[in-house]
């Protein structure tokens, strides 16, 4: 197994334990289902957050470290959000977030004490991988393990930093579980350990995996465009083109199957605005007349339990 297929961020699960926990002790049970109004469904969450706030107090008055630092609280975020509700004003996936953020920063701690077991895991396994492949002396490793576990860290105080952060929106936290990954440097770091060959083969074996991760990024994206609108060959080719030079990972060195000729994004380097402009006019209306049904049919569901949907939605990553 590659290196970059055996890397697994941390990211993602404490977006999941966090975010998704604190949505759904706010929302599952507390709004009914969509043909309830919307007073029915604020004065359910109240008999919710009655319920939270009894069950807060109570682990407050059992916790060893006394009462929790004064401050917006779970519980204050939750009546705002009722009361937003009760009075018709739309509430957004930021402004659930923003209420949780309170309960993510008490569960800090956990998350970090959860971080670091799963770090060492992860650090003995890439280490290995990498002492296995290219001969690394003991020294080499040490410094190599030395390297992922400072690299952790910062990754984990960047996380932090962002969740405590007021400012913070869920497109900021899924952008960074995206772009965040354990080997980002590793490069730079390696080419101060190895030499000659061994050198040569690592930077050949990191430009295969970029490419890879390059190529299937672009593929998703070409087939639920061809899912759509039916692409012809020489459009299958020209948005893969478009797609994989629009890829974090992409280099112009890479090898890549599927594009033929120079093609590229547009002069703004904007992904969507070059694949519409690939697309025939009768197909450029399929597209729209599709994202706007999507659109409409996932803000009636996010309607459904008091919630909006995001200006920034894109029907190609909706999946």
């Amino acid at each position: 197994m590659s290196l970059a297929c055996s890397i697994r961020s941390w990211l993602p699960l404490v977006i999941g334990l966090a975010v998704g926990g604190a949505g759904a002790t706010l929302f599952l049970q507390s709004l009914p289902a969509p043909e309830g109004s919307a007073v029915e469904r604020a004065n359910k969450m109240e008999v919710e957050l009655k319920r939270a706030q009894n069950r807060i107090a109570s682990l407050e008055n059992a916790d060893p470290r006394g009462p929790r630092r004064p401050g917006r609280t779970l519980a204050d975020g939750a009546r705002n959000l009722a009361e937003d509700i009760r009075e018709g004003r739309p509430v957004s996936a930021d402004d659930l977030f923003r209420a949780s953020q309170p309960l993510l920063r008490d569960l800090a701690p956990l998350f970090d004490r959860m971080r670091v077991k799963q770090q060492q895991q992860r650090i003995d396994s890439m280490t290995g991988e990498l002492a296995r492949k290219y001969d690394l002396t003991p020294q080499q490793q040490d410094a190599l393990r030395q390297w992922f576990g400072k690299k952790a860290d910062d990754d984990a105080k960047r996380w932090n930093d962002l969740v405590a952060n007021d400012g913070t929106r869920i497109e900021d936290l899924m952008a960074a579980s995206r772009n965040s990954r354990p080997d980002d440097g590793l490069d730079a770091f390696m080419e101060t350990s190895l030499s000659g060959d061994k050198l040569a083969a690592f930077k050949t074996e990191r430009m295969a995996e970029r490419a890879q991760r390059v190529q299937q990024d672009a593929d998703m994206r070409v087939q639920r465009l061809d899912s759509i609108v039916t692409l012809d060959d020489a459009q299958r080719d020209q948005v893969f083109g478009i797609m994989a030079r629009g890829s974090r990972d992409y280099d112009p060195t890479m090898q890549l199957e599927g594009v033929t000729g120079a093609i590229g994004t547009t002069g703004t380097g904007d992904r969507q605005e070059a694949m519409l402009s690939v697309l025939k006019p009768e197909q450029r209306a399929v597209y729209q007349a599709e994202q706007q049904r999507r659109r409409d049919e996932t803000a009636k569901t996010l309607d459904g339990i008091g919630l909006t949907l995001p200006a920034d939605w894109d029907m190609l990553n909706d999946y």
